[in-house]
């Protein structure tokens, strides 16, 4: 899938229009009965099945509709299932990039990926309670690298308050091992399935604390796919399942080197010190020569994550690259406005293009999360970061930085959050 770009001058992209507000769309029948039947073909090669727990789905609709984020046929599960109940669903903006006309009415409401959205929240009020219409939301906002659960928002607990309807719950097994984002859009021969069922009463939602609805929601989107597959005994036989593998194992256990990892085929090789690693069929990662370090993908992922947050801790973490940068102002195409440079560190992006004609800064508690993506829109590895003005995508020159950056954003927010609550703290006397 592409997206429409155009070259054009920063000042120009800064002058234009934005886009002016507009409530969601009741989902128009015809488009929802042709995804549903362009979605088939996907789900019958998957042999997709669900099941539903109606035991507490005593209220009926509408809904809000949570569902974890693995690969893009999560959408065409939905319609399987809901059709031809109709839904909103919440998308990122730039998906309306070329079509916002279709995308309005398919009953899709964008929103800017981890970044401080209020009309968000009107608009799924106005979808729910105006239009009588249930809202299909992937907290997770983006897709996950590790096949685990990503962050989720602390305002989820107080959006189901305010919501004040049944929520929902969609889980789906075999979606990422079909399709992991690492492994450049080749899908794998894998059944695929889902679990419904009703997360959340109206009667719970309100007899429940914010933080207690959190705790629930949390419970929910844990999961772990490579474990499921290994459970499971689901085997991958494609020659190509390692590729790209380096994208999330970014970093050598064996010798600490970072960048010089290699996923192709079944093996995964560091090039620095040579060893090399087996992804096995059921998952599994095995060294060919001496011991394995990390047999199970997320755990390795893990250990990424705490070398990150030690970097940060030590004053020693940093990325610096070069970037070809695009920008979203409208909904008309990403406008590609040159070159840059993007620096993170403990105090956040800075963001400098065009010679200098601009610099953006995103403070660490800016956001929890990172809109980071890999081949996105068969453009490239993407590192995203804006605000409700205006978005800027990042190209990185220097391959191999989007798990890292985005790992150490999510640590980078909660190590200045504890300061904040730390400082805020009462001293005693």
């Amino acid at each position: 899938m592409k997206i429409k770009t155009k070259r054009a001058d920063y000042d120009a992209v800064m002058a234009k229009k934005r886009p002016a507000h507009k409530k969601p769309h009741l989902p128009n029948l015809f488009f929802r009965t042709l995804i549903r039947v362009v979605s088939q073909p996907d789900l019958w090669a998957t042999k997709f099945s669900y099941t539903r727990d109606r035991s507490k789905d005593t209220e009926g609709g509408p809904y809000l509709i949570l569902m974890n984020h693995s690969s893009f046929i999560d959408l065409k599960i939905a319609y399987r299932i809901f059709y031809p109940m109709p839904f909103c669903t919440v998308c990122t903006s730039d998906g309306f990039v070329g079509m916002p006309w279709l995308m309005r009415q398919i009953g899709s409401i964008p929103t800017q990926k981890f970044v401080s959205d209020f009309t968000l929240i009107r608009d799924m009020k106005y979808a729910l309670k105006t239009k009588k219409t249930s809202v299909l939301m992937y907290p997770e906002a983006s897709y996950t690298f590790d096949g685990c659960a990503t962050a989720l928002p602390s305002s989820l607990g107080g959006l189901c308050k305010m919501l004040d309807v049944p929520v929902l719950m969609v889980k789906t097994n075999g979606a990422f091992a079909r399709d992991p984002l690492y492994n450049g859009l080749q899908n794998r021969k894998v059944k695929v399935s889902a679990d419904v069922k009703c997360l959340l009463s109206r009667a719970e939602i309100k007899e429940k604390t914010a933080d207690e609805l959190n705790a629930i929601i949390g419970e929910a989107f844990t999961f772990d796919n490579f474990a499921w597959q290994y459970e499971n005994g689901v085997e991958i036989k494609e020659p190509f399942r390692a590729d790209g593998l380096d994208r999330i194992l970014y970093k050598c256990p064996a010798c600490g080197c970072e960048g010089k990892m290699e996923g192709k085929g079944i093996h995964l090789t560091c090039h620095a010190c040579g060893k090399t690693y087996e992804l096995t069929e059921l998952g599994r990662l095995k060294a060919t020569e001496g011991d394995t370090e990390y047999p199970h993908i997320p755990d390795w992922y893990r250990w990424e994550r705490e070398c990150v947050r030690r970097e940060i801790e030590a004053g020693e973490y940093k990325l610096d690259t070069a970037v070809r940068i695009g920008m979203m102002v409208d909904y008309k195409a990403i406008y590609m406005v040159g070159e840059g440079r993007l620096v993170h560190d403990a105090n956040g992006f800075h963001l400098e293009g065009c010679d200098g004609r601009f610099r953006y800064e995103h403070k660490p508690l800016s956001s929890y999360g990172l809109y980071a993506d890999y081949f996105w829109y068969e453009i490239g590895d993407v590192i995203c970061i804006g605000n409700n003005d205006c978005l800027y995508y990042c190209f990185p020159e220097q391959e191999g930085v989007v798990a890292k950056t985005r790992m150490a954003t999510e640590e980078i927010f909660k190590i200045a959050l504890d300061k904040q609550r730390s400082s805020a703290k009462p001293r005693k006397e």
